[in-house]
């Protein structure tokens, strides 16, 4: 039987990582002017990168540019950086652009923008440029790699007990060496890819983009980022909707019990949906559904099912994985039951397999993305963690009170930053951005990746907060077809106001 403290890196990144040759051009702006003047925050030794030209480049439907920013903004004369950028311009140009980011941290802007005609509303499409962007150390902007792809897999697949002592320094010492990696693979960018540095970055593209303020529309860990730009620019701030929110004042510790919670939440709503339909691989009630998930995971723990590969069977790690990464979408749900269902009919942990692999990004050829390390190196630089046992203790045991089946995976998360080889440079603090327009804030009530009490939260420690919340499923709201949707493309096309606590 698995303890509750054996614990792998698969499911810690898995789970934390949730939480996507053509001629060049020198097109102008989207119909946005010029660019403001190098005054204020684009003064001084930053004017160059305020002012400089950007040529846009069609690459297929879509046209795209990178932007140069400083790696160091403390050392702006020294080495630079290029960011990637795409975007989709409505047919008869439009006068507003909404820079858009995923989430992650570590998502790429650029797949989000190569899927926006299935997944942004046709007004929206219609009325903006949707501009998508790689954040510092993510994808096309210098993606910060750190192992090869059979060291991952070798990576993803160790556990340790960390009731023992031997087990515990083993971690440690596993942690060490992956950070050491990082630092080799990446000496010059891995100190600078924490978010207030990306923030900033924004600003830049703002300015590159001709338009004096900025508008932006930010998803999951996407609304810490546009949350730090108000703070830092409150002047720009133009109109923002911060969906799936991230309350900046929690602690890596607090966030961890927090996502704990909210994956109990939402795994038993999957349940009872799963219960009511016609092809579910559980009968009774919800828990003993749950029950029977959890003695799954101990008998996976104990006998790991065959996927057809014998080198890479199916383990409990492997279904925790599958049921995170499942939970974020409804749409993803009959194929978690079909994945259970090969289990307990069967024995087959084949589709457990693929779906672990996809929460990793692992293709069918063994290949993991080149931004990798992305995740881990952003979180360690944004928040200060512990290095004290019985603290980190503690707070995984809050995580297994939280929720009996998932806290037991989600716990000592932690331990990925505290031998990190860089310092932590951010703080966690509640953000308020005295001076902005109206920010809509939005919060689903059974979201399990980010809970609805941190969207209340941001929305009450932002001056200018505005909450919208979604009484659904699944991680944030807007580009599901629900009631939020016209809300948010009014707000941004318009600047029509939502009013504040609104739930539909």
């Amino acid at each position: 039987m698995r303890s509750q403290t054996t614990v792998g890196t698969a499911v810690l990144a898995a789970v934390s990582a949730l939480t996507l040759a053509a001629c060049s051009t020198t097109a102008p702006m989207v119909q946005g002017g010029d660019a403001p003047a190098a005054g204020g925050q684009g003064a001084g030794e930053l004017s160059e990168y305020y002012e400089q030209a950007v040529d846009w480049r069609d690459c297929g439907s879509l046209e795209c540019a990178s932007v140069t920013v400083p790696i160091d903004y403390a050392t702006p004369d020294g080495d630079t950086l290029d960011l990637a950028l795409n975007r989709l311009v409505p047919a008869g140009g439009a006068d507003r652009s909404v820079l858009v980011n995923p989430g992650g941290p570590g998502g790429s802007g650029l797949e989000l923008v190569e899927s926006a005609r299935g997944y942004f509303g046709t007004d929206l499409l219609g009325g903006a440029a949707i501009v998508g962007f790689d954040p510092r150390g993510v994808g096309e902007s210098s993606g910060i790699h750190c192992y090869s792809d059979a060291r991952l897999d070798e990576w993803y697949t160790t556990e340790y007990d960390l009731e023992t002592d031997d087990g515990w320094d083993a971690m440690v010492a596993a942690q060490e060496d992956y950070g050491q990696a990082c630092l080799e693979n990446n000496p010059e960018l891995l100190g600078h890819v924490d978010t207030v540095s990306a923030a900033r970055d924004l600003d830049i593209i703002r300015a590159v983009l001709g338009h004096e303020s900025l508008d932006y529309l930010g998803f999951s860990y996407g609304t810490f980022l546009g949350a730090t730009y108000a703070e830092l620019f409150p002047d720009r701030v133009g109109r923002f909707v911060l969906d799936g929110a991230i309350d900046p004042a929690l602690t890596y510790a607090e966030m961890t019990i927090g996502q704990a919670a909210g994956f109990e939440t939402a795994y038993r709503a999957y349940l009872a949906d799963c219960l009511e339909g016609g092809q579910c691989p559980f009968n009774g009630d919800v828990d003993r559904a749950y029950q029977r998930t959890i003695d799954l995971l101990e008998e996976l723990a104990d006998s790991p099912a065959d996927t057809g590969d014998p080198k890479r069977p199916a383990t409990d790690a492997d279904l925790i994985s599958a049921i995170v990464v499942a939970l974020y979408s409804t749409q993803s749900w009959p194929l978690l039951s079909q994945a259970i269902g090969g289990l307990l009919d069967s024995g087959d942990g084949a589709t457990i397999k693929w779906l672990s692999d996809f929460s990793l990004e692992r293709d069918e050829d063994g290949h993991y993305p080149e931004d990798q390390g992305a995740f881990t190196a952003i979180n360690c630089l944004d928040f200060p963690v512990t290095s004290d046992r019985e603290e980190i203790e503690t707070a995984a045991e809050a995580a297994v009170d939280a929720s009996a089946l998932f806290g037991p995976y989600l716990g000592y998360g932690e331990l990925s930053c505290t031998t990190w080889p860089i310092e932590a440079t951010g703080t966690r603090a509640p953000i308020a951005a005295a001076g902005t327009p109206p920010i809509v804030v939005i919060g689903t009530t059974r979201d399990p990746a980010t809970p609805y009490a941190w969207a209340e939260a941001l929305a009450e420690e932002l001056e200018s907060g505005v909450f919208l919340g979604y009484d659904g499923d699944g991680h944030t709201a807007y580009g599901n077809g629900s009631c939020i949707d016209p809300l948010v493309e009014d707000f941004l096309l318009h600047g029509t106001v939502p009013a504040d606590g609104t739930v539909c």
